[in-house]
């Protein structure tokens, strides 16, 4: 295992233990009087009960940028004989993957022959399959439109077509390789067990050259309904992990069953049930683990950081979108009100309000009173 790996397992063991400390909150309403114990979360990214909170104000910084127009969903694969290669380089690897599938995309688009225009892109790594085996691949959304060469007009795709995937994987299989031979000549790859061999320059160019005969999948789905369908879908996959605590099934010492798709099924006979031993469960989970810093989610071509605030305003107002009305001030928060829990409370519905804080491996003052039994 490595380091990073090691320290997503400590995380999730201690997520919401007494080990990461904790508070005691208690509904505000006297005659309910309801108080539950609570501990704090990891936040680690890989954790499958971190990410909604940082999910929600994600989603609602891009819900500002949303423009009236078709967005796509475009997938780039990379082939399955790239895997371990990846696997063995993560950080290397996956950022190429990224370039490339944002590059091959923005260039696609800007052609005069194609579209012929600056497009906007917002790109999610996943590496993962449904059986949680290793599967890298990139999910983006593309507007379907961009800004004019010149930045003086909105230039619109078609309704329901955005480029043909063959022009797409061709120009990105042959930017994915071409990058991959220049990390491999700057010394920027390792190789291990049975890949060894292609640390050898002349051995690694004759693996590519095979690779540049192979058919790359790219996918380029059907534009989504509406922003709404945009936003619904970008919350289910940008801070997604391996696999969510609902797909779990039943666990014991000697199996864990979860449910996974068989993508080769239509229809709800694709959804079945796994069974793994919990050692190859751990070891595919822990395949999924980035390295420290990566960022899995990217921006690109109008959306890039940099400028992104300035080419939405310029869309917008060749689109005719009246901006939306800058926020209202909000009014000054009470200290009480900074102790209120967002959830209310689960009996009575009114607000639950924290009695208590108490640090990493303590326990709370706060004892629930014992239950009285009848014994009439």
């Amino acid at each position: 295992m490595s380091l990073d790996q090691l320290k997503v397992m400590t995380a999730i063991e201690r997520c919401r233990t007494a080990a990461l400390g904790g508070y005691v909150a208690r509904c505000e309403n006297a005659a309910c009087g309801h108080t539950q114990i609570a501990y704090n979360s990891c936040r680690n990214r890989h954790c499958p009960k971190c990410q909604a909170a940082a999910s929600r104000r994600w989603l609602a910084e891009r819900e500002a940028e949303l423009l009236p127009v078709p967005y796509f969903h475009v997938v780039y694969t990379l082939p399955s004989e790239l895997r371990d290669i990846a696997y063995q380089n993560k950080r290397m690897v996956y950022d190429l993957l990224m370039k490339a599938a944002a590059e091959t995309t923005l260039a696609i688009a800007a052609d005069p022959k194609r579209l012929g225009a600056r497009i906007g892109i917002t790109a999610v790594l996943h590496t993962w399959g449904s059986a949680l085996t290793h599967h890298p691949h990139v999910h983006m959304i593309v507007p379907g439109g961009g800004l004019s060469l010149d930045n003086v007009r909105w230039v619109a795709s078609r309704s329901n077509f955005l480029v043909h995937v063959n022009v797409l994987a061709r120009l990105f299989r042959g930017k994915m390789l071409a990058m991959l031979m220049d990390a491999h000549d700057s010394g920027q790859l390792t190789f291990f067990n049975t890949h060894a061999g292609l640390a050898e320059k002349r051995t690694f160019k004759r693996f590519i050259a095979a690779l540049r005969r192979l058919h790359w999948v790219v996918h380029c789905k059907a534009p989504f309904a509406g922003p709404e369908q945009v936003l619904r879908y970008l919350s289910r996959y940008t801070h997604r992990v391996a696999i969510s605590n609902r797909r779990l099934v039943a666990a014991d010492n000697t199996s864990i069953a979860f449910r996974c798709k068989d993508y080769r099924v239509n229809g709800p006979g694709r959804w079945k049930t796994m069974r793994l031993h919990p050692h190859e469960f751990i070891r595919r989970f822990l395949m999924h683990v980035l390295p420290k810093g990566f960022h899995r989610i990217r921006h690109y071509g109008l959306f890039a950081n940099a400028n992104r605030a300035e080419n939405i305003a310029t869309a917008r107002a060749l689109l005719h979108i009246v901006p939306p009305a800058d926020p209202q001030n909000q009014p000054d928060i009470t200290p009480d009100a900074l102790r209120v829990l967002p959830c209310p409370c689960p009996r009575c519905g009114a607000r639950m309000i924290v009695i208590e804080a108490f640090a990493r491996g303590c326990e709370p003052r706060w004892r629930p009173m014992p239950s009285t039994v009848d014994t009439s």
